[in-house]
């Protein structure tokens, strides 16, 4: 007897479409179209490599970088978590990994990870009540580690003041989002 299963892709929300909550000024998307894994240069090694399959320049601490399709963020010494759409690179790691060949070690991170992009005008008054990053300082290329509500997080500037990519563990998504959503009307 063969079973065929009939499976459906769900969001980190648990949902078949992402959510949207918006705000006077301020809107929460999530987000499911990306692709992630994780490179760590390995011992003696270049990075030669790995920049080449970006076509960029690795950011340093504190930073990431976008080059067509394909963004990295710098999340330790000599490791970067790298991101593109699904779409076009359900297999990121994979490819990453023939790029790099023994160079670097490559992980795939896509179902270990939710992501929220938080936009508009009170961008700044909601973070400042959720983490302890100075957020108004933040422009277009930095990201940090930080804790939002208990959650280890990553937040990304994608434009100065008015918008932002936060990632975190997928297993706490609807934690995440409710400690956003709770910020939000704290001062909206």
């Amino acid at each position: 007897m063969v079973f065929v299963h009939n499976l459906n892709p769900i969001t980190p929300l648990g949902g078949d479409t992402c959510r949207i909550h918006d705000f006077d000024g301020l809107k929460i998307v999530e987000q499911t179209n990306f692709a992630l894994a994780s490179v760590a240069l390995r011992h003696n090694h270049s990075p030669a490599a790995i920049q080449a399959f970006l076509d960029t320049s690795l950011p340093t601490p504190g930073k990431w970088v976008a080059h067509a399709h394909l963004n990295a963020m710098w999340i330790g010494p000599d490791q970067w978590l790298v991101q593109a759409p699904y779409d076009t690179h359900e297999l990121l790691a994979t490819q990453i990994k023939m790029a790099v060949g023994d160079s670097a070690s490559v992980t795939e991170q896509t179902d270990g990870w939710c992501q929220f992009e938080v936009s508009g005008s009170r961008c700044a008054d909601v973070f400042e009540r959720l983490c302890n990053i100075d957020i108004r300082a933040m422009s277009r290329g930095d990201v940090t580690r930080t804790l939002l509500h208990h959650l280890g997080c990553f937040v990304r500037c994608e434009n100065t003041s008015d918008r932002f990519c936060v990632i975190g563990p997928r297993s706490s998504a609807e934690s995440l989002l409710h400690a956003l959503i709770a910020s939000a009307k704290s001062v909206i």
